[in-house]
């Protein structure tokens, strides 16, 4: 299935050859354009996906108008918890950031200050052998930890886990954009989402009480996710659609930069601002201190 997407993702690119049938009525250019009817073979590959992605898009009005056109963002919002980390270890940021350089996703605002963490090795690779074994990438199966104290409102473990394929593509029989997940309150308006949890790792239920540092699941690869990673972001309502993002603030955590980072992505590192351990950008090795968990 993937390999006919992927063939059809490009075949839609010759309707651009169509474009003279505007001005032309030869009927070549109207056979070209009817290339773009390839692009429905995605849309309809990755159906729950592309109602989800269009959800997401809806919502942005909505987001806006609901928050009077004031976003939270570093300067106006004051973060009622400071976070850890979702984990132990070392692991490097390869998305997210506090500004719109080096934002996971920025347009979309729920996904604003949103991050992906995963393990890389001294290399600047984060796997060892086969990329399209789940097992052979260091950060799978690994611990995730609640960030702090709060209550489970939502704990979905229901999706398998997605094929990786090690080349940036996604498996397109993914149901849900972030597969397993779950969802913590920690204050009246700050929850905590984790997502591409491993199937049938989720240690807790919607109501129970966790403790920050707590085991509640494991890194798995479900969801939309070309590979094994954590991602994890703090809103300031339940609503993976309707709630914006908020800027998170950490604690007790030590970060540097990465090693070889180049190696495994290539867009611009920035260098961390004061040496400032309470934000994270991309681009960043980090960890919780001992001591703060």
């Amino acid at each position: 299935m993937n390999r006919i997407v992927s063939i059809s993702g490009k075949l839609k690119y010759i309707g651009l050859l169509g474009l003279p049938m505007f001005f032309s009525d030869a009927p070549i250019w109207k056979y070209l354009w009817l290339f773009w009817l390839f692009a429905f073979v995605e849309i309809f590959a990755s159906l729950s996906i592309f109602v989800q992605s269009l959800q997401q898009l809806i919502a942005i009005p909505y987001i806006y108008l609901s928050h009077g056109f004031r976003l939270p963002d570093q300067n106006n919002y004051q973060p009622a918890i400071r976070y850890s980390l979702p984990f132990s270890g070392e692991w490097t940021a390869v998305n997210g950031g506090p500004d719109k350089e080096t934002s996971h996703s920025w347009s979309i605002l729920t996904q604003r200050y949103a991050y992906d963490f995963l393990i890389l090795d001294d290399s600047g690779q984060s796997c060892s052998g086969d990329k399209t074994l789940l097992p052979n990438y260091y950060c799978y199966g690994r611990e995730v930890l609640a960030p702090a104290d709060g209550v489970v409102v939502e704990a979905i473990d229901k999706y398998p886990d997605s094929r990786t394929y090690g080349n940036g593509s996604v498996d397109h029989a993914a149901k849900d954009i972030r597969g397993n997940y779950i969802v913590i309150r920690h204050a009246a308006k700050e929850y905590s989402l984790m997502a591409h949890l491993l199937p049938h790792s989720i240690k807790v239920q919607a109501g129970r009480q966790v403790k920050r540092g707590e085991p509640i699941a494991q890194c798995g690869n479900s969801g939309n996710t070309t590979e094994p990673h954590i991602h994890f972001q703090i809103q300031d309502g339940q609503s993976f659609l309707a709630s914006a993002g908020l800027p998170i603030s950490f604690e007790g955590i030590e970060t540097k930069p990465a090693e070889n980072y180049a190696k495994f992505d290539p867009r611009p590192v920035y260098e961390q601002k004061e040496r400032d351990t309470s934000t994270i950008q991309r681009g960043s090795c980090v960890g919780n201190m001992e001591s703060s968990m």
